[in-house]
């Protein structure tokens, strides 16, 4: 196994993707050492490497993988289907709908010992500005762990809720990282009748796993034009199988198609076919602002899209200190060239010094994604970074009622339940995340900005909630959503809210159109919430019946001080919009499927009708209720459960989650000790 290493990779350099392949996170995701605990999964295509794995790995052939005999599918098996979304007027007016859109490749965690469902700390690259992203790469593989990665559930749960496809990777690294021409060979081996048999198991796992596709990237030199067609032939049969599943294929350019390795940094003549194979193409970061025009030009010649082009962008190393030649990608004055392929864009975690905080996170991850001013609505043009939010227009799919919200980013440093701390153990679960505001922050005002931001301090529900911090000494109104929400007679906005310091008027900005072009102000109507008294959290209901028979194109909130100039801090823990609250019907047949000492594995019949995701509790003898973990998954593995004084056996509660945040009647199993 080769040792870990960071390499820096620019545009235009001779740099390839290679080495940071097998790059780990600076912080990885504690592993558990029950033999129950689960983890994503990851395998080589069919033969093993030579000698023993290293502690903690478990080698695997594709090859011999059935849903059948995979013990931990019910923990990785996404189950958020892929939502539909749609572009709202854009925010600015440079950012563009319809031209370059946005890939990332990210690496979530290592590629061994991955856990399925979360772990137990809050420190965790929990990205949440999806309404940028076209495509997500769960980006990972080495020669001592495994070559094929199959994302795990929580990522494709958050991303399918925003309407982002997630591919899964299979890397094929070079000789020098570990690589082996064998397993090459070994995926794009044919049987008798000519089929690549690693191709229908590739869609295979895609379907079981429910994500979207593969991104291919075969950097394993010494092939020949033998291996570059019987390549070519495994790409055009992975994106048929996929296709008729509602899956993608993207391809990397490096292998070309006489079966050598070379990197064009170009669609040319050595890499067109296997394009013209597969969806789109991951273009090597040598591009130049020539080689991208022409590769451009190349795929609209072909009867493609530009567009399916993605531009490799490195970020790994500098993040927004990255020099790039936009122009060359997104000009301003022109349409935009090609699309724009993010390369580890988790820098924002990474980069971050020992023990920084979810709210430093997330700041960083907003300067990333928005730009140096924060606001999408009026971008920093002196900010040598060119945020996504400032070419790309942003998309939402909030389309449909009920839609609740309680600012749950997917990871926290306690758990709260209406207020209340059900756990003080710092978590991660992707697949718990909201959909996530999609404009942040815009904030208009004719006075001081505000602050606006998730802050992890307190929360009505999950981990974080949304904090206004500043002096308003002029009223400022914040964007929230750009959905598309209909209004009946019986619409009602509720808010979940709390004063911690000053005194401040609230008032739910509503817009029943776009605005009138892009770049403007949504035309709100500002409808008074219902003041309240006394400390603590607060639901105030907003009706809408005057609105009834329109269409909610924008919701937001306006603030204004009414006190004697102390600052305010006012706290958003949740925002609901519904006709009639409703409870989820509750899941059945609760039990233990495998228990070894404190470490269990639990699963249960799915609740009929629609279910957000489910949250596990145990009682303790004195009926406290406490919080374990909460997951889309109709299974769930809890570790390190000992006995309460005087318990002889453990007491577990699940219960399904609507999308308004209504909790269903639990079903109930105890465990005895």
């Amino acid at each position: 196994m080769k040792p870990t290493r960071r390499t820096v990779l620019r545009a235009g350099t001779a740099a390839a993707l290679l080495p940071a392949l097998t790059t780990r996170p600076a912080t990885a995701a504690p592993r558990a050492t029950a033999a129950l605990q689960p983890y994503a999964s990851y395998w080589f295509p069919d033969s093993l490497p030579d000698g023993d794995p290293a502690p903690g790995v478990t080698w695997r052939s594709l090859a011999s993988w059935s849903p059948d005999t995979d013990p931990d599918l019910p923990f990785n098996a996404a189950t958020v289907p892929l939502a539909r979304r749609f572009t709202p007027t854009p925010v600015n007016p440079t950012a563009r709908a319809g031209q370059a859109r946005i890939q990332a490749l990210v690496s979530f965690a290592p590629t061994s010992g991955n856990p399925s469902q979360g772990a137990p700390t809050a420190d965790f690259y929990a990205l949440t500005h999806w309404a940028y992203l076209d495509e997500l790469v769960f980006w990972g593989g080495s020669s001592g762990e495994g070559l094929v990665l199959a994302p795990n559930a929580p990522v494709v749960d958050a991303a399918h809720r925003h309407g982002v496809p997630v591919l899964g990777t299979v890397f094929l690294p070079p000789a020098a990282y570990g690589g082996q021409l064998r397993w090459t060979w070994d995926l794009v081996r044919q049987d008798a009748s000519g089929h690549h048999p690693l191709a229908a198991q590739l869609v295979a796992v895609a379907t079981a796993y429910g994500f979207d596709g593969w991104f291919v990237n075969a950097e394993t030199g010494g092939g020949d034009s033998a291996l570059g067609a019987a390549m070519l032939s495994f790409v055009r049969e992975l994106r048929r199988l996929a296709a008729a599943r509602g899956q993608r294929v993207t391809w990397y350019d490096a292998m070309t198609v006489n079966g050598t390795v070379g990197w064009q940094g170009a669609l040319d003549e050595h890499n067109q076919a296997l394009f013209e194979a597969a969806d789109d193409m991951f273009v090597d970061f040598r591009w130049t602002a020539d080689t991208l025009a022409s590769s451009g030009d190349l795929a609209e010649r072909l009867g493609r899209s530009r567009y399916e082009l993605w531009a490799g962008v490195d970020v790994e190393s500098g993040g927004w200190n990255t020099p790039v030649d936009w122009d060359a990608i997104v000009p301003a004055d022109r349409p935009h060239t090609t699309s724009i392929g993010l390369y580890r864009p988790e820098w924002t975690r990474s980069h971050l010094p020992d023990g920084h905080t979810p709210e430093e996170f997330h700041a960083a991850d907003d300067r990333f994604w928005t730009g140096r001013s924060l606001d999408p609505s009026r971008p920093d043009t002196s900010d040598g970074w060119r945020a996504p939010a400032v070419s790309v227009a942003d998309r939402s799919t909030v389309t449909a009622l009920p839609f609740a919200t309680v600012f749950n980013t997917g990871h926290g440093l306690r758990w709260y339940e209406q207020g209340e701390v059900t756990s003080d153990s710092p978590w991660h679960h992707l697949g718990l995340q909201d959909r996530m505001p999609s404009r942040r922050w815009t904030v208009r005002t004719d006075g001081a900005r505000p602050a606006v931001g998730f802050d992890f301090a307190d929360a009505w529900h999950g981990g974080s909630s949304l904090l206004v911090a500043g002096a308003l000494d002029r009223p400022a109104e914040v964007d929230l959503y750009a959905p598309r929400l209909p209004v009946g007679p019986d619409t009602v906005v509720e808010l979940t809210h709390r004063t911690d310091a000053g005194a401040v008027r609230v008032e739910l900005a509503v817009a029943t159109a776009e605005p009138a072009a892009t770049g403007a102000a949504p035309p709100y109507t500002y409808l008074p919430v219902p003041a309240v008294t006394g400390d603590g959290w607060h639901t105030s209901t907003v009706r809408l019946a005057d609105l009834a028979g329109a269409t909610v194109h924008a919701l937001g909130i306006r603030l204004t001080a009414t006190g004697d100039g102390t600052p305010v801090r006012w706290r958003l823990g949740g925002l609901a919009v519904h006709d009639r609250p409703t409870r989820p019907a509750a899941p059945t047949g609760l039990r233990v499927t495998a228990a070894d000492g404190g470490d269990l594995r639990l699963a249960w019949n799915r609740a009929p009708g629609a279910v957000r995701h489910y949250t596990l509790h145990r009682v303790l003898p004195d009926g406290t209720r406490r919080f374990l973990g909460g997951t889309c998954q109709r299974a769930f593995f809890v570790t390190g459960l000992t006995p309460a004084p005087g318990e002889r056996g453990v007491r577990f509660e699940v219960r399904a989650v609507g999308e308004s945040y209504t909790s269903s009647a639990p079903a109930a199993v105890t465990h005895p000790w």
